[in-house]
């Protein structure tokens, strides 16, 4: 799990890197878009547990958050597709 308190590993670094070039693909976005990926784990019970967030950040436009309900290293490309096809408030 990313966290406030610890360093990603290494396969973590790499899969949130591989997400980022799939988003960057699927969408077709240019080198001006910011992406972040990271992993979050609610405590609160009505939460689905682990997921990962896909932050889309284009400059004059609003950010756009992605969401899939698998932990990083689960994420594959058809859980990315999935989930940029169902963008978040």
């Amino acid at each position: 799990m990313f966290g406030l308190f610890r360093k990603p590993s290494a396969p973590e670094r790499e899969k949130a890197a591989a997400i980022k070039a799939i988003v960057r693909e699927i969408q077709g976005l240019s080198d001006d878009a910011t992406l972040s990926v990271s992993e979050i784990q609610c405590g609160d019970a009505s939460c689905p547990g682990t997921e990962t967030v896909i932050l889309v950040m284009r400059p004059g436009l609003k950010t756009q958050a992605f969401k899939v309900l698998a932990p990083l290293l689960e994420v594959d490309r058809a859980a990315v597709e999935e989930a940029l096809a169902t963008p978040q408030a």
